[in-house]
């Protein structure tokens, strides 16, 4: 019988059940919180990145922790091959112009210059190694003056060119006062006495041409003035200028004018000069006048320092009779004129011209005009003595091919080639957004990777710029970009011209024209897809291997099943890697992969960090 407190038919709890209970309830709530750490097996992804941690991550390098990892897609394929450092004497390697190969050329019009890539069979399947002692370059603005000397060991310059004030040796150093060839006391007095004809200060100058640049002594000083100079010359016995300039953090390419036109787009370049270039500008019936007339902007200016100006003073230290050097400047002059160029200034060893704004007061006699409709559809066409008609103009006071705001307004105007719809598909609306979506994705950049944006990264390339959204987003003092429009993708390097950024034609199944070590940071949006079918993606790899610094960081941004393939192409690369999902959440395909070069050089055993940034392999 029951009572009040207990009726009956129930039963008490024996403290052993209440116990199990708790036991149990606390048991479970450990287990859950546990796997919600990303100790537990649950949360594949926290425990993948917990393997990876590595404690000689350097810190400035900020993975914030609102980006999720993207763990690897395995796959029946098997594991990628470790590649294995080149021979030393590679430690220079620049396969489309080795000098062995070029030998085998003819030397008529500099033919045996020009790119002469490797066929498949003697492709290098190889990492080329960084030179003893190779060190990261000085910061910008103090690596316009000094090299190091590890870094391109090189002296013959310091001999060539030493009463021209081009390079001095200087104990583990190299020195560059700024001196050139035609402008031995300085490029800064140079550059003043042309802007003395040209207006290099007001924003209407933005990008210029130097053919045969040497050391690139003239761009290098004509970054405070905000103007970009890109700077060529070819790989001769002037061993390593085009390696100098870029070690000095100034945009060059190894090229030079011969047979094959220029990779850059009509009317891309503001300005265009020849300091004691010694280019034959009359031979071959003008045709290198000609091409660079067909790079150079209605309106622009082009300036000739050296031979045969100033024949008077000089014509028998260049050991040529009176006759030869006056009849070539009367034929450059009688040249210039048929470009329908106008001669501004000539004094002492400077000439200037500037192009005529439109061809309606042009007073040519019969010109050979180009019949090509394409005067951008350059890569690997031959060079022609042909003039590149300019677009028409209904009025003598409009501009050919659209008038340019001056930058950096210019940097965000619409182009001319977009609002005249000559690039299919995007109009000025398009362009806007595309400049919006490029802004947003360089500030999820710079959360990955705090040291975007310093100088750190000076030297820049964009494998596949489109309309050099990313190079715009990233514009500043602090670096420059190479926008690079490969030759398979929508021509859109005239807008980047356009905008006052510069760039050049490619093909990543080649070589790029550059030496070993030239970028810090290379930005490969959309590349693999475009080329998935065209060449091995392990030879595009290896390029980017080759032409990237030590330290330096890769940022790869396409569809997740491409970035995968080429991840394991990259593990085998002594390359650190990891995979983040898009801005816009894990369900978009496309994601972002950061990839840093780890430090080794020639003779290294195994790789070592240095002081420059790393990311934890996943």
């Amino acid at each position: 019988m029951g009572s009040k407190n207990n009726p009956s038919g129930s039963r008490g709890r024996s403290p052993i059940s209440i116990f199990i209970v708790l036991g149990l309830c606390c048991f479970f709530y450990l287990l859950g919180a546990w796997q919600k750490s990303g100790f537990g097996k649950g949360d594949s992804i926290a425990l993948e990145i917990t393997k990876q941690t590595d404690c000689n991550i350097i810190s400035t390098l900020d993975f914030e922790p609102h980006h999720n990892d993207v763990p690897v897609i395995d796959s029946l394929e098997p594991k990628a091959k470790e590649f294995k450092p080149c021979d030393a004497k590679y430690t220079d390697y620049t396969p489309c112009q080795e000098q062995d190969r070029a030998m085998t050329f003819p030397r008529e019009n500099m033919a045996y210059r020009e790119r002469h890539c490797p066929p498949e069979k003697e492709k290098l399947h190889c990492l080329i190694p960084a030179p003893k002692g190779y060190v990261t370059p000085f910061s910008w603005p103090k690596s316009r003056d000094y090299v190091h000397y590890a870094n391109v060991p090189y002296k013959s310059l310091t001999v060539e060119k030493a009463v021209q004030n081009w390079v001095q040796f200087q104990g583990n150093v190299f020195k560059f006062p700024g001196g050139g060839t035609m402008f031995p006391h300085g490029a800064d007095a140079y550059i003043d006495e042309l802007a003395s004809v040209i207006p290099i200060k007001d924003g209407s100058i933005r990008t210029a041409l130097d053919t045969g640049c040497g050391v690139a002594s003239w761009g290098a000083y004509l970054m405070k003035r905000n103007v970009l100079a890109m700077s060529f010359a070819p790989k001769d016995n002037h061993e390593a200028q085009v390696q100098f300039a870029l070690e000095r953090g100034v945009p060059a390419t190894i090229g030079v004018l011969g047979t094959i036109r220029l990779p850059y787009p009509s009317s891309a370049f503001d300005m265009a000069q020849c300091s004691r270039c010694l280019i034959p500008w009359t031979s071959n019936d003008g045709m290198y006048l000609m091409e660079v007339d067909r790079v150079l902007r209605p309106g622009g200016y082009w300036i000739l320092s050296g031979p045969p100006i100033n024949w008077k003073t000089y014509y028998k230290v260049w050991k040529r009779s009176k006759e030869d050097a006056k009849g070539e400047q009367r034929n450059i002059e009688e040249l210039a004129e048929l470009l329908c160029w106008e001669k501004k200034y000539e004094k002492g060893d400077i000439a200037i011209w500037r192009k005529k704004e439109n061809a309606k007061s042009c007073r040519r006699k019969s010109v050979n005009i180009c019949q090509s409709k394409e005067a951008d559809d350059v890569w690997y066409k031959k060079m022609e003595p042909c003039i590149t008609p300019s677009p028409e103009v209904t009025s003598a006071s409009e501009v050919a091919g659209g008038k340019l705001e001056k930058f950096p307004a210019r940097l965000f105007a619409v182009p001319p080639r977009i609002t005249e719809g000559s690039v299919p598909g995007i109009t000025a609306e398009s362009y806007h957004k595309d400049n919006i979506q490029w802004k947003k994705h360089v500030n999820v950049y710079k959360r990955i990777n705090t040291l975007i944006g310093t100088t750190r990264y000076r030297n820049i390339m964009d494998m596949n710029a489109g309309l050099g959204g990313f190079a715009a987003a990233l514009e500043s003092s602090k670096s420059w970009a190479m926008n690079v429009v490969p030759t398979i993708a929508e021509n859109t390097l005239g807008v980047i011209f356009e905008r006052g950024l510069i760039g050049i034609y490619h093909d990543w199944c080649e070589g790029f024209s550059t030496y070993p070590r030239s970028y810090d940071l290379i930005h490969a949006s959309g590349v693999f897809s475009l080329y998935q079918d065209k060449c091995e993606f392990e030879d595009i790899l290896l390029e980017m291997d080759r032409i990237l610094r030590p330290e330096g960081t890769v940022i790869f941004r396409d569809e997740v099943d491409v970035l995968n393939k080429v991840r394991k192409i990259a593990r085998g690369m002594r390359w650190d890697t990891r995979m983040i999902d898009h801005e816009d959440g894990p369900l978009v395909t496309e994601k972002i992969m950061v990839a840093v070069k780890q430090y080794w050089v020639v003779g290294s055993s195994s790789s070592s960090r240095g002081n420059g940034t790393s990311v934890g392999e996943s």
